[in-house]
């Protein structure tokens, strides 16, 4: 099934967002993962939903995981700020 326009324009706001959400994390600890679907939970995101959003940032090279914690790559950094 493909996407809309509109779902892909979502997609990627929803992105931009969690990739500046976690360039204010401290860049020693990261952003918890846990915190980051919390908050997306709040607007009706499902666990799938967010492990298909983190895992998508991570393979295009604009977040970074580590354990259950995620930094911005330069990449991201350049790409959204």
């Amino acid at each position: 099934m493909s996407m809309t326009v509109d779902q892909i324009k979502a997609l990627r706001a929803i992105g931009n967002i969690v990739i500046v959400a976690v360039s204010v994390a401290d860049p020693h600890i990261g952003a918890p993962g846990g915190h980051i679907y919390a908050a997306l939970m709040t607007a009706g995101c499902t666990l799938s939903q967010y492990q298909q959003i983190m895992s998508g940032l991570v393979r295009a090279g604009l977040l970074r995981q580590s354990g259950e914690c995620y930094f911005v790559t330069e990449t991201g950094k350049a790409r959204v700020l």
